[in-house]
């Protein structure tokens, strides 16, 4: 009798990126926090390495535990349609958003996940309208519907957060669903 492999669910991968995200800010905090300076620091060599990087640091725990919602809330909805959508978005919005901000960014350390964050409401909602899809204009309405607030975050309101990072990881998701598409059809 053949051996049935057993599949895992793909929302086992966003649980060991929080648990990723968790254990970093666990030795970043031991740390006092001095981890942050390998996040994204525009147009120095230094902060290309914040690139890959940056996502996973973060400035303090409520840092991070602001991030954590609307992380999985988000990339839960992009693992409705399977892991293989959920990795390429996830590695295009965290290099081509971070190069973006790289290029464009304030001179000061850019660290956390708000980038990635605001890379897959970008990917939700232009998948919505790139699909046409009933499914997909569903999922981009419920991150509307749960997280429309975030268009607000794009904008340079407060000193201390990277509005450019949320902008270049918005665009970044836009464009990956754009990308995505065009290999499908």
């Amino acid at each position: 009798m053949p051996h049935k492999r057993k599949t895992s669910s793909p929302y086992k991968l966003l649980l060991h990126l929080t648990v990723i995200l968790w254990g970093i800010e666990i030795l970043n905090l031991l740390l006092d926090h001095q981890l942050c300076r390998y996040g994204i620091f525009p147009r120095t060599s230094q902060g290309l390495i914040g690139i890959p990087v940056s996502p996973f640091l973060h400035g303090s725990v409520a840092h991070l535990l602001l991030n954590t919602g609307p992380l999985i809330v988000l990339g839960g909805l992009i693992l409705v349609n399977g892991r293989t959508p959920f990795i390429r978005s996830t590695v295009f919005i965290v290099l081509v958003g971070g190069m973006g901000l790289w290029l464009i960014g304030r001179p000061a350390y850019h660290v956390g996940a708000s980038a990635l964050i605001f890379g897959y409401f970008g990917y939700l909602l232009a998948r919505g309208i790139l699909d046409r899809r009933l499914k997909s204009f569903f999922l981009a309405l419920v991150a509307v519907a749960l997280y429309g607030g975030l268009f607000w975050g794009m904008l340079p309101t407060v000193s201390y957060v990277s509005w450019e990072g949320h902008l270049c990881g918005f665009v970044a998701g836009i464009r990956a669903a754009w990308v995505e598409k065009r290999k499908r059809s």
